[in-house]
């Protein structure tokens, strides 16, 4: 068994993998950039050598870097967890030659299947099923678009090296193709530094089920049966579960010697996932292999009862696959959800900020009895990031991910609702509340499962922004008024806030805004200072409160007892219920006395990026929804479209151009 490791990776996978190896007793060393120099995964490992600046290109992307800290720390191996250079036939072949085991696959398997286009022609060899398309050499934009066109739309742009959603565009039309292709080579070559592409027939609704393979050193190669990471937005997986519903053994079994083939074909050793695009009617076709560990790879982890990182670690030793693959056994469901800082109801925009707070569901530890009955009601958090950390516009978003565990489907489901509801995050925007009506939306939760699933059900996933409930409404204003209670508790009798006065009761206006609009309450407070009365949403309430600890509130609304934490971010104050979240803005008229509207004609980056595309001239006539042009963040392009018809008047910002979130990018005048 490896001693030492150097994890070439950050966040929770870092941290993942810095957890088994501590369990078996391997050393480990991290790597980090400057944005990185307090992270949980620095923390998590026995030492750490800095990389560079926080720009991935300059820190965890420079493999001379991670190879030279591994040989100076002592290192036997290196660990790539997933992106950055896990995939990267240079890198692995350096570690070769550096004398350094590359925990994954050999660098010429990599290569093989590190060319989407390469792929499906060894696969085309291997008579494995393919989707229609162009996967070869010419890059011409009349070629590609002829071939495109030969197809037959709708089509789909992939980047040819790339993974994780980026690099991918359906087009519709052939006379959409360009600009298509144009943004789908600028996130190609920006993600993976190859602007290469392939066509594809885009699929109405596919089903995306992958099946996890695992090889050794001795000639073993078995799988590990199937994900199914069909609900996806921007084609990036949201939603993976294990098994995948309606699967039959038979289809099981044909997918997975399939995969197995796939990776005998190229000599693969270690972990590795073979994604397929799958019909309704049952037929799949080969898609892409994916030459390292999977982000989803812990619903395979729950419903086997199997450490992969331990298998990885074990293989990379010279040891052979612990298992052979009739001892395999699904057991189980488990289900897992990609908690992310972004705001889905801005398209899934990054959200950039500080954890203000973070409080989730309580993690039980998962085992399989050697009787191979499994224990209920699992729930595990995979997390890089704690309290009071930093989510920088560097790196992927992701806050953690939550996989549950259920004796079947319908409890898993159970599961996932209850640890979403104990979700609390406070300090940015979160996909929380869009996942919990994702897991409880009639698609899901019937298993009526498609790639297109989120667009298919935008109305229900998306709804209309509704008033605060008065239960809402009441925990609020009671949070603010004991916050005030205890802020004048130091002062004298008369600056009391609990609303006591000599000539009797006193009726105050709170106002605040929620996701529908502002909205006002009345108190009147009981002039024996036992609690007060409500008037809201139409009505009045009595209202008392029971016990206050921290942010946790209790109280009395018409001999009802609520219970919730509330949290006070500012002027927002968030309520956690133990159901949803709702955020409200409090009003404070003294605190905003003289602010005017701010200044109109003006369009503003959503967060910090780089301009890479101006698509409008300065003084150019524009129609409503026109481009103007594309800001790229995390790796992923934004575009600015105009607000109204108008006329852009002065462009502030040049290609290449780093700007704040908040910077107003050009001035633009409406017709």
């Amino acid at each position: 068994m490896l001693n030492k490791i150097l994890i070439a990776n950050r966040g929770e996978i870092a941290c993942r993998v810095a957890a088994t190896a501590r369990r078996l007793g391997i050393a480990t060393v991290a790597v980090y950039s400057d944005a990185d120099a307090q992270a949980k995964h620095v923390q998590a490992c026995d030492e750490s050598v800095r990389l560079g600046p926080a720009p991935a290109k300059e820190s965890y992307l420079c493999g001379d870097k991670i190879i030279a800290a591994a040989l100076a720390t002592g290192a036997q191996a290196i660990h790539p967890g997933y992106g950055f250079l896990s995939e990267n036939a240079g890198f692995a072949q350096a570690c070769a030659d550096a004398g350094l085991v590359f925990i994954g696959p050999p660098a010429s398997a990599i290569d093989a299947m590190g060319s989407k286009s390469a792929a499906k022609a060894l696969m085309e060899k291997a008579a494995v099923p393919l989707v229609p398309g162009y996967h070869g050499e010419r890059q011409e934009s009349d070629f590609l678009r002829a071939e495109a066109d030969r197809i037959g739309y709708p089509v789909l742009l992939k980047a040819s090296a790339g993974g994780g959603g980026k690099g991918m565009r359906v087009v519709e039309r052939s006379e959409d193709f360009e600009a298509a292709l144009a943004s789908c080579k600028r996130e190609a070559i920006s993600s993976f530094g190859d602007d290469r592409v392939l066509v594809e027939k885009y699929l109405t609704r596919p089903r995306h089920i992958e099946i996890q393979v695992f090889a050794d050193t001795h000639g073993n190669c078995v799988y590990l049966f199937e994900r199914d990471c069909s609900v996806q937005r921007r084609h990036q997986k949201v939603l993976e579960e294990a098994p995948a519903p309606g699967m039959t053994p038979e289809r099981r079994a044909a997918m997975g010697e399939a995969a197995v083939a796939a990776a005998r074909a190229v000599g693969y050793v270690g972990a590795g996932t073979v994604e397929f695009i799958a019909n309704q009617d049952g037929s799949f076709y080969f898609m892409e292999m994916n030459t390292r560990l999977q982000v989803e790879h812990p619903v395979t982890e729950m419903i086997t009862g199997q450490d992969l990182v331990e298998w990885q670690l074990r293989v990379a030793s010279g040891e052979a696959l612990p298992l052979t693959q009739e001892k395999l056994r699904i057991h189980g469901h488990a289900i897992e959800a990609r908690i992310y800082a972004e705001n889905p109801e801005k398209g899934f925009l990054p959200s950039i900020g500080t954890l203000a707070r973070m409080c989730t569901a309580s993690a039980v530890e998962f085992r399989l009895h050697e009787t191979g009955a499994t224990q209920p009601a699992a729930v595990r958090i995979d997390s890089g990031v704690r309290e009071g950390d930093a989510i920088s516009p560097f790196y992927d978003p992701m806050i953690a991910k939550l996989i549950v565990w259920g004796v079947d489907r319908e409890a898993a489901l159970r599961n996932m609702s209850r640890a979403l509801a104990q979700y609390q995050v406070v300090g940015l925007a979160t996909n929380i509340g869009f996942l919990q009506r994702l897991v409880a939306g009639a698609a899901f939760s019937q298993a009526d499962l498609d790639t297109g699933l989120i667009e298919r059900h935008h109305d229900t996933l998306f709804p209309t922004p509704v008033p605060a409930t008065t239960d809402t409404l009441a925990l609020a204003s009671a949070a603010l008024l004991q916050e005030e209670a205890q802020a004048a508790r130091a002062a004298d009798p008369w600056s009391s806030a609990n609303g006591w006065r000599l000539n009797g009761k006193l009726l105050r206006t709170l106002e605040f805004t929620g996701q529908s609009g502002p909205v006002q309450v009345q108190l009147e407070y009981a002039g024996d200072g036992s609690g007060w009365r409500l008037f809201a949403n139409g009505k009045a309430h009595d209202v008392r409160v029971a016990s206050i600890d921290g942010s946790a509130l209790r109280l009395s609304l018409d001999g009802r007892m609520l219970q919730a934490d509330v949290v006070r971010e500012g002027e927002l104050l968030h309520v956690f219920d133990g159901r949803t979240q709702c955020s409200l803005l409090y009003a404070d008229p003294m605190a905003h006395a003289g602010h005017s509207e701010a200044e109109g004609g003006r369009l503003t980056a959503p967060m910090p990026g780089k301009i890479v595309a101006i698509l409008a001239e300065k003084g150019g006539r524009v129609d409503k929804g026109a481009p103007l042009l594309i800001m790229e963040a995390m790796k992923m392009e934004h575009t600015i479209a105009a607000p109204a018809d108008g006329t852009v008047e002065d462009m502030l910002y040049a290609v290449g151009d780093q700007v704040a979130e908040g910077a107003q990018l050009l001035e633009f005048k409406a017709a």
